[in-house]
């Protein structure tokens, strides 16, 4: 199943199931997801964000000189699934995880308590300048 596709089961309020242990099927076949050529922002995150977040997400994107349209939302159960990638950047709100190979990884806490919190805003921020210098 491509990616837009799991996007407007989310937005409709479909759950995509995964199978949690391949193994026991063995025959079946993981599905890829194919990112698309302008995503350069790998947005992954424990919780959904709900429109104050979305508010936040947005600044920061552009604040990183990015567009809504290049950056997509992954839970963090997706990313053994990703194919090839033209990603920039990876960034993990609220979770730990392996990263695609060859993009820069941001650690943040969730958008949720960033809001609140300008030293979480601020060690977000080091890190993206970091990668600039």
């Amino acid at each position: 199943m491509k990616q837009r596709d799991i996007q407007v089961l989310q937005e409709m309020g479909i759950t995509y199931w995964q199978v949690r242990k391949p193994e026991l099927f063995p025959n079946q076949v993981l599905p890829v997801i194919n990112l698309p050529a302008e995503c350069k922002l790998l947005f992954i995150a424990a919780e959904e964000l709900d429109e104050h977040d979305a508010w936040l997400f947005g600044r920061i994107l552009s604040s990183m000189k990015l567009t809504p349209q290049q950056a997509l939302s992954l839970p963090l159960s997706a990313l053994d699934q990703i194919a090839e990638h033209h990603l920039t950047w990876c960034w993990f709100a609220g979770c730990q995880g392996a990263h695609p190979t060859g993009c820069q990884v941001l650690n943040s806490a969730s958008l949720k308590l960033m809001h609140n919190d300008p030293s979480s805003k601020k060690a977000l921020w080091q890190q993206i300048c970091s990668y600039d210098a």
